[in-house]
């Protein structure tokens, strides 16, 4: 056996075709990535095409509109391996990043200024999910993050549109509140995941898609689905999907166990629908969608979910409460989660959300029980990920999001009821 990756190194050399492209034409470079550097500013990354780049020379870059910015390559970077190297010169084939265009975007062509050729432009999804991030208020707040007031959320945003180009940020009526809209769950999930890891605190609100009036009719974003799945998946695929409004437009059964099936679906849809994949599939699914275009509204999407179970009051949960609150349903968290009033710490069995009181400790006395030295459980409580909780919460609901901690809460002190 090979101790090393020689032999499939080897194997690119010899059955993938070479790059094309002419040296000797003029330079045309395309924007496929962008980056974002203290010192250097934007930093675009691509592939040129056609020509040669060097360091310190004039260039233009044709804008979407058509417009043409002359400016200069104040540095040339390659790269070796997952590191960026400086360098002087690259030809065609090559993948490089440049600096020296601050306001270029993905699939805008940096070209000689001489003779400007735009290639054909890359075109970006746009937006389909909206979310309010907002400051954390809640009897928690500030306790366990570093980066916690509104300028500090939206200096972090801000800077995130300087590489995030399917990311759009608004700001509200609130100065504490931020309209973040983005290509789904996941999209932004990856972004809410980030300045948790860089210790940010704040909050999130359900997610919600973005509607378009089209020739004076409301119309909802839908997408194209391909899922990719084990044949006794597909069954389970097809239903859940149906139930979520979406229809499907082809499927190719393979050779190897494996099923590939494509729908078009709303994105409102797929909002909650990964968890359910994963299940289906037992992790062995793979599933990727892209902006299809706008459609009419196809109605209501049934969203089964009972109520909740919310603190009554601020305490540390015990034992003895949760385990004389396990038939009322099940819970998020164990005994020794510090907890506040209003806040989502389980799932009702019922229709109806519930108030309890899970700080309650048993009262001690000098008799002893009978059963006392038996060793008796908790049922094992969900473990509610950021990923679950954001596609869990519904419109009066909020996702408390902290470096250590990601808490359910109801959306003011006053509780709401279903």
């Amino acid at each position: 056996e090979s101790q090393d990756m020689q032999c499939l190194f080897d194997s690119i050399l010899d059955h993938v075709p070479p790059p094309v492209g002419d040296p000797e034409k003029p330079l045309q470079l395309q924007v496929t990535t962008l980056d974002y550097s203290e010192y250097l500013g934007r930093i675009v990354v691509g592939r040129i095409h056609n020509g040669v780049i060097k360091a310190g020379q004039p260039a233009a870059i044709v804008k979407e509109d058509g417009t043409i910015v002359k400016s200069k390559i104040s540095k040339l970077m390659g790269f070796e391996g997952l590191a960026r190297i400086e360098i002087q010169e690259a030809a065609a084939g090559n993948l490089v990043a440049v600096a020296g265009f601050s306001d270029a975007n993905i699939g805008e062509t940096i070209t000689c200024p001489n003779e400007p050729q735009a290639l054909p432009l890359i075109k970006v999804d746009e937006p389909t999910l909206q979310m309010t991030f907002s400051v954390n208020d809640s009897p928690f707040a500030g306790q366990e993050g570093k980066f916690v007031t509104s300028r500090q959320v939206r200096d972090r945003l801000m800077r995130e549109l300087e590489t995030n180009v399917a990311l759009r940020v608004e700001e509200t009526d609130s100065p504490e509140k931020f309209s973040v809209s983005g290509r789904g769950e996941l999209h932004l999930g990856i972004l809410i995941e980030t300045m948790r890891r860089e210790g940010y605190e704040f909050q999130v609100a359900q997610p919600q898609v973005i509607y378009r009036e089209v020739s004076g009719q409301p119309c909802e974003p839908f997408e194209l689905l391909v899922m990719d799945v084990p044949e006794d998946a597909v069954g389970g695929c097809i239903e859940r999907i149906g139930q979520r409004k979406g229809e499907m437009q082809n499927m190719q059964v393979g050779t190897n166990g494996r099923t590939q099936l494509e729908f078009s679906v709303p994105a409102r849809g797929l909002i909650g629908f990964r968890g359910d994949f994963m299940r289906l599939t037992r992790g062995e699914g793979i599933m990727n969608h892209s902006f299809l275009d706008y459609r009419p509204l196809v109605g209501e999407i049934e969203a089964r979910r009972n109520g909740v179970i919310i603190v009554f009051e601020e305490g540390v949960a015990t034992f003895y409460a949760l385990k004389n609150a396990e038939d009322r349903g099940v819970f998020f968290i164990t005994p020794g989660t510090k907890v506040y009033k209003g806040m989502i710490v389980g799932e009702h069995n019922r229709p109806q959300d519930l108030d309890l009181n899970v700080c309650k400790t048993k009262q001690l006395t000098n008799h002893r029980s009978a059963t006392g030295d038996e060793l008796v459980q908790l049922q094992t409580p969900v473990d509610m990920s950021l990923e679950r909780a954001l596609e869990y919460i519904g419109p009066d609901e909020l996702v408390e999001i902290t470096p250590e901690s990601v808490r359910l809460r109801k959306l003011s002190k006053k509780l709401v009821k279903r």
